[in-house]
């Protein structure tokens, strides 16, 4: 399919441009988590949906503290709150969130190291959202509608920005999420792609749902 070949080609083209500009910014980053909270630089997080439903690790800078998701299923209050909110948190009110953390997490700085994915393959520029497991098979059954639209979203490999990340997204709910994200799956081609990355620019500035 030539979509999939000329996106294939802008994401390899465009994930070793961005690693090779963000480079300065990456090192300034990593440097600031390690002064600022003991750890990794990088995210030790469950694994993530791709394609075919295959599973993978997706790259991220840390932002919360060490053993966060340990703390969030220790803490029943919290955990009832990030699952009532469609598996996230509000980052002021979310206590395992560092301050650098804070700053990351609202610029969308902490998504960067996706780039790395990307080149490898298991993600594009842009596409659907990149789901934990647990939280389709727990929201497919909260939302039984939303299952024909997950089969559509899992057709296609996750992306870095997408129409999610670019209409609110902590805002959105986990149905409307996946009816947007099967729904760009539909509607996909490399003129909606550069369109939203060109969207993607004054969501990151304006902080716009950021979680």
């Amino acid at each position: 399919m030539l979509y999939d070949f000329t996106k294939r080609v802008l994401d390899i083209i465009g994930s070793i441009i961005g690693l090779i500009l963000l480079s300065p910014l990456f090192l300034l980053i990593a440097l600031a988590i390690k002064l600022s909270s003991p750890g990794p630089i990088f995210a030790d997080i469950p694994l993530r949906v791709g394609k075919g439903g295959k599973l993978f690790k997706m790259y991220k800078f840390r932002s919360m503290v060490i053993g966060a998701h340990e703390m969030l299923q220790k803490d029943p209050e919290l955990l009832k709150l990030y699952k009532q909110n469609s598996y996230k948190l509000d980052i002021n009110i979310d206590p395992r969130v560092t301050k650098v953390g804070r700053f990351i997490r609202k610029t969308s700085i902490d998504e960067l190291p996706q780039l790395i994915n990307i080149l490898k393959g298991e993600m594009g520029l842009v596409g659907p959202r990149a789901y934990y497991p647990f939280e389709l098979d727990e929201q497919q059954q909260k939302y039984p509608n939303t299952k024909e639209f997950v089969k559509v979203i899992l057709s296609a490999k996750p992306g870095l920005t997408g129409i999610w990340q670019v209409s609110g997204r902590s805002n959105i709910n986990f149905d409307k999420r996946v009816e947007m994200d099967a729904d760009y799956v539909n509607k996909r081609s490399i003129l909606y792609d550069i369109y939203l990355i060109l969207k993607t620019v004054p969501a990151v500035l304006l902080a716009r749902g950021a979680v």
